[in-house]
């Protein structure tokens, strides 16, 4: 029988009581909190942002909110859940607000013209030349990570809790505060869109192209 049972439950039981002090105003325990959990926090931020400046930033918006909403917290759910919850928010407000700058500068940029009126010729850039000479793994995992990017905010979360981050359903349902059917739904189109990813990938190779 595996350990990992056991010792998650003395984990939570650890988080209650430091919970319970924190919400007594004992700042220490909550310091003790914060500890046990921003590494994972962290983890998650990182691996949805892909950015360690705004892992860090929503890290501590994280805790901060955390901090603020302590005496609302109910322990409906377990503590590293509801962190995980407040994190993945945080995440995906600040990627929303990413694609809205990115699609506001866009629009800011026009196309240039030659004097003829055709549209000037671009310089190809290195990055196709500078992939030839990668890896075969990593260029795999780039087609990967860019599938994953595409997903929809919702498919991308499920798939980032479960097959990067390890959270059970249940952990997940906590975190998103959705149905176990619907996140299975999500996390099988989800795993569906990389799988073709990779085919899509190892047929271009094979081609040739």
């Amino acid at each position: 029988m595996s350990h990992e049972a056991p010792q998650e439950e003395d984990r939570q039981e650890e988080d209650r009581r430091l919970l319970t002090r924190a919400q007594d105003g004992d700042v220490s325990a909550f310091e003790a909190l914060v500890g046990l959990h921003q590494d994972r926090v962290y983890g998650l931020a990182l691996r949805m942002t892909r950015s360690e400046a705004d892992a860090a930033e929503i890290t501590q918006d994280t805790f901060l909110s955390a901090y603020q909403h302590l005496k609302d917290f109910r322990g409906e759910a377990a503590f590293g859940s509801w962190v995980h919850r407040i994190a993945a928010n945080h995440a995906l407000m600040r990627l929303r607000h990413r694609r809205v700058a990115q699609a506001a500068e866009a629009e800011l940029q026009t196309p240039e013209f030659t004097e003829r009126g055709t549209l000037a010729d671009y310089p190809v850039s290195d990055w196709s030349r500078d992939a030839e000479e990668k890896a075969l793994d990593a260029e795999l995992g780039q087609a990967i990570q860019q599938a994953a990017d595409r997903l929809p905010e919702g498919y991308r979360e499920v798939f980032l809790l479960k097959d990067v981050d390890g959270l059970s359903y249940e952990q997940i349902a906590e975190v998103t505060g959705d149905s176990i059917p619907a996140i299975k739904s999500r996390l099988h189109r989800a795993r569906l869109a990389l799988r073709e990813a990779i085919d899509l990938f190892y047929n271009r190779d094979n081609r040739g192209v």
